[in-house]
């Protein structure tokens, strides 16, 4: 190696970092409370407290974080502080709107009084169903009902005796006649003392009995008594009226105080009493005296038809104006409610107006058929969705925005198309008071918030969760109150130091850094539960390293059917990838798959081809239309490179085409543009570049190397590939010196390196990577236009001046 080389080759102990057993055995025995402490997320529950202590319009909460970072534990956690906290809470019910049937009037009482109303007013129409019958039995209201009826029949016929007498004095007498169904008097004549009719006059007449003088003034006689019988008839339906008003009257004198005196019984369990409340009341007991009829019972019950279905008294109820519907009984709530609503449809959520078909076939609504929603049930406390099933779901998420802006609630059943229909009844809007929380990612929040006006309104708090914390003593101590809180409240077995120290190490190996530990807690628990599987399995009651890292190692072994296939095809040529001598313009990238669940590193073939011409950077991938944005970006940055350091004395005539070799999918990510740049140097210098050595990293147009992701995938990946192919000693790999503190590689890759059978090379700039790869000094500038002799930007820089000078020969400059 050149003794200028200024790349630096780590040893064993930089490629991961170790949990000391010295920081465990510090950690204090778990305090009260301490198994509940949230690990790692100062920023989001800063967010949580602000959201839910904050009583101003709008403050509700989105809540943004990977799934496993502990996002609905901590919800549960601060609900459970604040239902310690004092709630004023609400029930509520809906009632009959006595001057409006279509508007149900919203009732809200203390907690507990939603269902004592709804009995007591029960228990008020059972009551008075017998109260008022039996006052109507009574001695006095029979005997006051005789007398007042007597006096009027008394009336009636003294009205009529009189008129009788005046008939009869003028030779006429008052007969009743059949009219149809109806009888109605009339005023006939009467000769020798039978009534006679005009016509039978008209025939005595002829006989002589009488004269037409004489009839024509008994006419007139006749009409003078009929027009005073009209006025008779009249008193007489005067009397009448005045005969039903007094009896209602004496009605009212005598069930009044029974009726006022069992409504103030309920009236009195109420105090204070709300407004609303007291209106219902006052409505129910006029209602109620202005029906008495319905109270008095019947003895008429309904005939069975034959071939008919009898239908139970209770399928309609005769008294439903009566009744009390109740949405919301907190009776035996403590502290405020917190609903977390997994089913987030539109009636489950705002709830929705029931029909049901009568005994007649015909659809029918009331009020009792409100039904409430996880909204209003939630109602001074929490609730909490999912984002996605809250935009999925028809119109939840135009009436969740427009119920929070407003702060009401409208029940109504959701309008489905030419299928379904509105109900006629519109109940009386429900005031809330709700933290709603969505949980969600950071796509869907600012989705919502650039695209949706209202979003920014009612959500003004962002918890935000991190996947990743610092690796620091005082976390470290939290992941073991978390190891001991879980093994305890799950009862596995006791895992020991070395076991708390693989977990913690491998917590570090998610997070993808010596300097981080992951807050993905779902899937620690998961290892500690398979980890604890392993151990019974073994027969061990204490699990240690070994049973971790078996979970560990089983847990990807599951997900590595296709790393197999595609180790497969390397290890049998059809993939071509040299692991030992040198070759020019060829080099070996690293690259990561990434399954979502599972992510693995696969080393492939660049190479590179120049010649001249004036493309520049040919970028085989993105004229095949495989390559991501990233991926052209990078490329661009290469030709950046190659001006800045060889076009200042001379235009840069060069065709160089770079590919990945045999890849058949899409490529994406600038992390192989320092390799691409090696294959390009390596074709223009001739020089061959080592083939056991895989290289990533990324290139800025200075030649600094910047730090790429995934960084142990990818060198585990191609340490597979060199064991397949056999170890010599010499292969090994080039980071960027700013991965360093991402190391966390499998003990297998650790002691390989250790025995100095691989190699991990960190470099800063092109020039340090190209002194490995070349075995050469990279050459120093040392003007805009020389470097060092006997180096490989020398022999570049010839080559492309060389190139300069043939296409300037070939006439390309014209």
């Amino acid at each position: 190696m050149a003794k200028n080389h200024r790349g630096k080759e780590l040893n064993a102990s930089e490629l991961r970092w170790h949990c000391s057993g010295k920081t465990l055995k510090s950690v204090p025995p778990e305090e009260p409370g301490t198994s509940r402490k949230i690990i790692g997320q100062d920023r989001a529950l800063k967010a949580l407290t602000l959201g839910m202590e904050m009583k101003r319009p709008g403050y509700n909460i989105f809540v943004t974080g990977s799934s496993g970072t502990g996002r609905l534990t901590t919800i549960k956690q601060f609900v459970a502080e604040a239902k310690q906290q004092e709630a004023v809470l609400r029930d509520r019910c809906y009632v009959h709107n006595f001057n409006d049937n279509d508007q149900p009037v919203l009732l809200t009482l203390a907690a507990g009084q939603g269902n004592l109303l709804r009995d007591e007013m029960d228990d008020l129409i059972e009551e008075l169903r017998k109260d008022i019958p039996a006052a109507f039995e009574r001695k006095r209201f029979k005997e006051e009902r005789k007398r007042l009826m007597e006096h009027f029949h008394e009336r009636q016929q003294s009205v009529l005796r009189d008129f009788e007498g005046k008939v009869k004095e003028r030779g006429f007498e008052v007969i009743q006649v059949q009219m149809g169904p109806a009888v109605r008097p009339d005023i006939t004549p009467i000769v020798n003392g039978q009534p006679v009719t005009f016509e039978q006059l008209e025939g005595m007449i002829k006989e002589g009995q009488i004269t037409r003088e004489k009839i024509d003034e008994m006419q007139k006689d006749r009409g003078e008594l009929e027009g005073q019988m009209e006025v008779i008839l009249r008193e007489l339906r005067n009397i009448e009226r005045k005969a039903k008003d007094s009896l209602m009257e004496l009605e009212k004198r005598l069930i009044l105080p029974v009726v006022k005196e069992s409504v103030d019984e309920v009236r009195k369990k109420f105090k204070p009493i709300p407004d609303k409340l007291a209106a219902f009341f006052g409505a129910v007991q006029e209602s109620i005296m202005g029906e008495l009829s319905r109270f008095r019972g019947s003895d008429d019950a309904p005939i069975p038809v034959p071939g008919l279905p009898v239908h139970s008294a209770a399928e309609e109820d005769d008294y439903l104006e009566y009744r009390v519907n109740v949405l919301v009984d907190n009776s035996q709530t403590t502290g405020k409610p917190f609903i977390i609503e997994t089913n987030p449809r539109f009636k489950n959520l705002f709830g929705t107006i029931d029909r049901e078909v009568d005994r007649n076939g015909i659809w029918r609504t009331d009020f009792t058929l409100i039904k409430p929603g996880s909204m209003l049930r939630a109602d001074g406390g929490f609730l909490v969705i999912n984002a996605v099933d809250a935009l999925v779901e028809p119109g939840v998420w135009p009436t969740l925005k427009r119920t929070l802006r407003n702060g009401e609630l409208e029940i109504q059943p959701l309008e489905s198309g030419l299928l379904g229909s509105t109900s006629a009844l519109k109940p009386e809007a429900v005031d809330l008071d709700v933290k709603v929380i969505i949980l969600g990612d950071a796509v869907i929040y600012y989705l919502l918030y650039n695209q949706d006006e209202d979003f920014k309104k009612v959500f003004k708090v962002r918890a935000d969760f991190d996947v990743e914390m610092a690796n620091k003593p005082e976390m470290i101590r939290s992941y073991v109150n978390f190891i001991n809180t879980v093994t305890r409240q799950e009862k596995l077995g006791t895992f020991d130091e070395s076991a708390m120290k693989t977990l913690i190490e491998y917590g570090a190996r998610l997070a993808g850094s010596q300097k981080k530990l992951s807050a993905r807690f779902n899937v620690l628990s998961d290892i500690l539960h398979e980890a604890n599987y392993w151990a019974v399995k073994g027969g061990e009651k204490v699990v240690s390293r070994k049973f971790v890292s078996k979970a560990i190692e089983e847990r990807r072994e599951r997900s590595r059917l296709m790393e197999c296939k595609m180790r497969e095809v390397i290890r049998d040529g059809t993939i071509m990838i040299d692991t030992r001598g040198s070759a020019v313009g060829q080099i070996n990238g690293l690259t990561v798959v990434d399954l979502r669940e599972y992510a693995f590193g696969l080393p492939v073939r660049i190479t590179a081809r120049t010649s001249v011409g004036r493309d520049g950077v040919i970028n085989i991938e993105r004229e095949a239309e495989m390559s991501g944005p990233s991926y052209n970006k990078g490329v661009l940055i290469i030709s950046g490179y190659f001006h800045g350091t060889y076009a200042q004395d001379k235009p840069l005539t060069m065709n160089a085409s770079i590919t990945f070799e045999q890849s058949y999918s899409g490529v994406d990510g600038d992390s192989a543009s320092s390799t691409e740049i090696y294959a390009i140097l390596s074709s223009l210098s001739g020089v061959p570049l080592r083939q056991d050595i895989a290289v990533t990293g990324s290139v800025n147009q200075n030649g600094e190397i910047q730090p790429v992701g995934g960084i142990n995938q990818k060198i585990e990946g191609f340490f597979v590939t060199c064991r397949a192919q056999g170890l010599t000693g010499t292969q090994g790999v080039i980071i960027p010196e700013q991965n360093r503190k991402d190391l966390m590689l499998k003990d297998e890759v650790v002691e390989a390196v250790r025995k100095k059978k691989f190699h991990v090379y960190a470099v800063s700039t092109i020039d340090e990577g190209l002194e490995i790869l070349t075995g050469m000094k990279a050459g120093k500038k040392l003007s805009a236009v020389h470097f060092e002799e006997e180096s490989v930007h020398s022999l570049v820089n010839r080559t492309l001046a060389e190139y300069s000078r043939r296409w300037k020969d070939l006439g390309g400059g014209r």
